[in-house]
């Protein structure tokens, strides 16, 4: 396994993925897809996240940590109606978008995210499919 980021782009019907192992990765083209990212989803990585308006911006929950600071980001996002989630660093490995797509489940959800549809204990891969049918 390499140590370096990877970035990677796939269709999921009609929707856009974005696969970036650091949310440093994520690009002003990447407006509207749906970019997974293998990051913590605490504010230092919500602020790179928040000038890329995507569908959905998804993070690791990074074992929550002490006063939310693994998934604090998310209410960032909410703040500038971006939709955001965690998936649980049980489910998916710190640093590995394509395993957070294969084997993430859902564990918070902010409103933005909720308004489409997206719930706690989802799997991701059942999320892409259902926001990818309705695109």
């Amino acid at each position: 396994m390499s140590a370096q980021s990877q970035r990677s782009e796939q269709m999921a019907g009609p929707l856009r993925l974005v696969l970036v192992d650091s949310i440093t990765q994520v690009e002003p083209h990447d407006a509207g897809a749906l970019v997974v990212s293998g990051s913590h989803g605490g504010v230092s990585a919500a602020t790179f996240a928040a000038v890329v308006p995507a569908l959905l911006h998804v993070f690791n929950d990074a074992g929550i940590g002490k006063e939310r600071a693994g998934v604090r980001g998310l209410d960032l996002l909410a703040e500038v109606g971006l939709a955001g989630v965690a998936v649980g660093h049980e489910t998916a490995r710190i640093g590995d978008a394509r395993d957070t797509l294969e084997n993430g489940v859902v564990t918070v959800v902010n409103e933005p995210a909720a308004a489409l549809g997206v719930s706690i204990g989802q799997p991701l891969r059942d999320v892409v499919a259902r926001l990818s049918a309705r695109a």
